[in-house]
């Protein structure tokens, strides 16, 4: 039986780090086509947005026929409760991803807007804290996922600029109002791509350590 399951924890990790792989690439679509403004592209990502929960459903599946199989303890029971819950917050990137390229295929229709803002940083920071959180579960490195959640604070003062800046623009330019909400929420779902990589980073180190980290991290903040 303990042979049986290693196998079966194996599979389970093959699926949820493909599940991350998948998630990871609708992101670096996404700010592509917030980059370039391409509708072509934001459609894409938002019709093949069902391969990504199919593939949520199936890893917590997975979750629970090993649980009821084998009711696995200690390290076993650690890793596959803190799984559904990265399971969960990969599906929920992938809407945030979505999210975004639904800003972009509206902002794509209209006239450009010029603001003072560049999404770039942010989201190469965001896209390169999701990367690290993945790195952080298949290596189970737990230095790495503490280097991730230190960087979400950087990514919300990003996001709280952005946000006073289309704020401004807004007073200024009421007639361009929903376009300039558009790109508003494009920062905000940024924001919550970043807050979903920690929450993967903040498993990896309670996968390693035994540990709930997440009060922890306002500390070391």
């Amino acid at each position: 039986m303990p042979i049986r399951l290693q196998k079966e924890l194996q599979q389970l990790k093959k699926r949820i780090l493909s599940l991350g792989t998948m998630v990871e690439e609708r992101v670096r679509m996404a700010i592509q086509a917030v980059q370039t403004r391409d509708a072509t592209l934001a459609k894409n990502i938002i019709d093949t947005d069902r391969e990504i929960d199919e593939a949520e459903v199936e890893v917590e599946e997975e979750c629970l026929k090993i649980l009821a199989l084998h009711q696995p303890v200690a390290v076993d029971l650690r890793f596959i409760t803190a799984v559904i819950k990265i399971n969960n917050d990969l599906e929920r990137i992938g809407d945030e991803a979505v999210n975004i390229a639904e800003r972009v295929f509206y902002i794509a229709k209209r006239p450009p807007v010029t603001v003072p803002l560049d999404y770039g940083l942010m989201a190469e920071k965001t896209e390169s804290m999701l990367k690290a959180s993945l790195d952080s579960l298949v290596n189970l490195d737990e230095d790495l996922a503490y280097e991730v959640c230190l960087q979400d604070d950087e990514i919300d003062n990003m996001d709280r600029n952005n946000h006073d800046i289309l704020r401004d623009v807004i007073r200024h330019q009421p007639e361009r109002v929903t376009s300039l909400t558009n790109l508003l929420s494009v920062s905000r779902h940024l924001e919550r791509i970043a807050d979903h990589a920690t929450n993967i980073a903040e498993e990896v180190i309670y996968m390693v350590e035994g540990e709930i980290s997440r009060h922890r991290m306002k500390d070391l903040g």
